[in-house]
């Protein structure tokens, strides 16, 4: 026992010696970081925007394009972490796009998306067809590379010419992808999966209860993910003026796992046209000199460029003095009860800014974006039942989908008097997942019983015990409840009977052009065709867009402009395994403890590389 206590009293004694190593380096980061957030600003007082006249416009993202970006609570952790994630708003890239196009003064732009990713394929073909008007402009638009994944070359294909380094990678992975079926799994634990989702299309649960893909789900993949492959091939193949079956026969024979040395397809993209050639950081650098001058200003050798952060600087940011206001608000993410953040359409923030908007008498109209793959059902009805309050006021509602409004995303949507979506947006799913995984088999395996004291039938329950016919009526009652409101409030919108709605209902999702057949969706559209609509809709000869988002902090604002001035990013890509991994397994555990019914269609989520 002495021993005991000695082992444990040397590892308590080592415990509190890191904890107070851990401690003190903790600290002197934060001062660190402090020193510099005091200092900077007089280091950056001779830091000057760069002329832009002559020089070449360097555009290559670093970090995720959204339609709106989000503000963290804990910016400094995310900072000091690297957990966050760069955000570049869409309309910005657009607009920045669109006046480089329009800029005698630029000669060229040079585009490298390799350390870009975007928020879905809609949003990604938006910024390559930005990308191809730029080039249809006249501008020369040079691409360089040392990777080129599915959409980074989506992108390089728009441009004039397409440059790859020697022992680079390139290679055209197309979308979709195979998921793990794990019904044979749960039985092997002895864990029982009740499954009280509801529509015949509704498969976010699917993966718990088969061994394999349904034919269904298999045939509205497929409705998804042809269009959009086949618009991406499109632009692809027209960007350099091959056939698609050159695309698809790369994608088909040259996959590529490494980020490096795939000279066999890089040989190959040569002769087929699919890049123009390759060159090395000096070989290029020379190259761009040649073409565009030496920059007598910088201090090693290399030619005029300009970086994008520093050419917004010239942007002209005129906003109309109107008193009219539409007000754009985003859901973006997952619709969840709480806080915006990454990621998350907290439904809590977002109610905040439509009650801001509607309680601006300036407010005519409000265009919802929508670009959400659903979730909660208490946080969709928060939201839906604010913009009602707003409609209530005579301010019109018009929504705007873009990559993904599907489930949740529907839901919301039902109080618009006009919905737009993109050609290629995800919508539908309209039905009700639910699942409950019980582990009574589970407890008796491993010798666990269970006996209580109760004064009602159930007031002892949990996924521990069996669930018998009555709990299973009621669970099962719950969903087709849900699903019933579901259907009721989509056909009151769409102006349909509850038939017809069901009939194309059953948690099916629909790409936005069979969407406006079955009339879920008014009109194909932007988000800019939305705007304008709204306008019309209510008149308006004169009104300034007002975008609503969480308003960042005056520290944080600071903070950004400091780093953004020194092209320092406020966040790096990066996964976190392990964290991840608890994460998830908090809220699969999370899920088991308060079983619930989801308006979700994770299955919509269409992966890039």
């Amino acid at each position: 026992m002495y021993k005991l206590k000695t082992i444990f009293s040397r590892l308590n004694n080592f415990l509190e010696k890191v904890r107070i190593f851990m401690l003190n380096i903790a600290t002197a980061i934060v001062l660190i970081f402090f020193i510099i957030l005091i200092f900077m600003p007089i280091i950056s007082s001779d830091y000057e925007v760069k002329d832009p006249n002559g020089r070449v416009l360097l555009i290559d993202p670093v970090g995720t394009v959204v339609d709106q970006e989000v503000f963290s609570s804990d910016l400094l952790l995310d900072i000091a972490t690297g957990s966050s994630t760069e955000q570049i708003q869409t309309r910005d890239l657009i607009k920045l796009i669109r006046v480089a196009g329009k800029d005698e003064n630029i000669p060229a732009v040079v585009v490298d998306f390799s350390s870009t990713s975007f928020a879905g394929p809609t949003t990604a073909i938006n910024i390559a067809k930005e990308l191809k008007a730029l080039r249809d402009s006249g501008k020369r638009v040079i691409a360089f590379n040392d990777r080129l994944s599915t959409t980074s070359y989506l992108m390089a294909s728009q441009a004039s010419e397409i440059w790859l380094h020697p022992v680079g990678s390139i290679s055209i992975r197309g979308i979709g992808g195979v998921r793990a079926y794990q019904k044979e799994l749960y039985e092997n634990l002895k864990i029982n999966f009740h499954n009280y989702s509801q529509g015949d299309f509704k498969s976010a649960v699917e993966s718990n209860t088969r061994n394999n893909m349904s034919e269904n789900d298999k045939m509205q993949r497929q409705a998804l993910l042809s269009p959009i492959w086949d618009e991406m091939k499109f632009l692809m193949a027209q960007g350099r003026g091959i056939e698609l079956d050159d695309i698809q026969s790369f994608a088909d024979k040259f996959i590529g796992f490494f980020g490096e040395a795939e000279i066999g397809n890089i040989a190959y993209a040569k002769t087929k046209n699919i890049i123009d050639g390759i060159k090395s950081f000096p070989e290029f650098r020379q190259y761009m000199i040649e073409e565009f001058g030496l920059d007598e200003d910088a201090e090693t050798e290399t030619y005029k460029t300009i970086s994008y952060n520093d050419y917004k600087k010239h942007i002209n940011k005129y906003s109309s003095e109107s008193d009219n206001q539409i007000a754009v608000i985003t859901v973006e993410g997952v619709i969840m009860e709480g806080e915006i953040i990454q990621g998350v359409a907290g439904a809590n923030g977002i109610v905040k800014q439509i009650r801001s908007a509607h309680e601006n008498r300036n407010t005519k109209a409000i265009v919802l974006r929508v670009n959400t793959p659903g979730g909660s059902v208490i946080a969709s009805e928060m939201m839906r039942d604010e913009l009602n309050n707003a409609k209530r006021k005579g301010i019109k509602v018009v929504v705007s989908m873009g990559d993904y409004a599907a489930s949740g995303g529907v839901y919301i949507s039902t109080p618009a008097n006009y919905i737009f979506a993109e050609p290629t947006t995800i919508t539908g799913s309209i039905g009700v997942a639910i699942a409950i995984p019980t582990f009574e088999n589970a407890m008796n395996y491993i010798g666990v019983d269970f006996d209580g004291v109760y004064t009602s039938k159930y007031a002892g329950w949990d996924p521990t015990q069996a669930i018998d016919d009555d709990l299973d009526k009621i669970f099962a009652s719950w969903g087709a409840m849900v699903y019933d409101r579901f259907i009721n409030f989509v056909a009151e919108s769409r102006s349909q009977s509850y038939e017809d709605i069901k009939e194309i209902a059953g948690g099916r999702i629909w790409i936005a052009t069979s969407a406006k057949e079955v009339g879920l969706v008014d009109e194909i559209g932007s988000i800019n065709d939305a705007i304008t609509y709204a306008a019309n809709m209510t008149e308006l000869d004169d009104y300034k867009v007002q975008y609503y988002s969480e308003a960042p902090s005056q520290q944080e604002l600071f903070l950004e402009e400091l780093l953004e001035n020194f092209d320092v990013s406020m966040g790096n890509i990066k996964v976190i395994s392990a964290l991840n991994g608890l994460a998830s397994l908090y809220e699969t555990l999370k899920g088991i403890q308060e079983p619930r019914a989801l308006l979700t269609c994770n299955d919509c989520i269409v992966n890039l590389d």
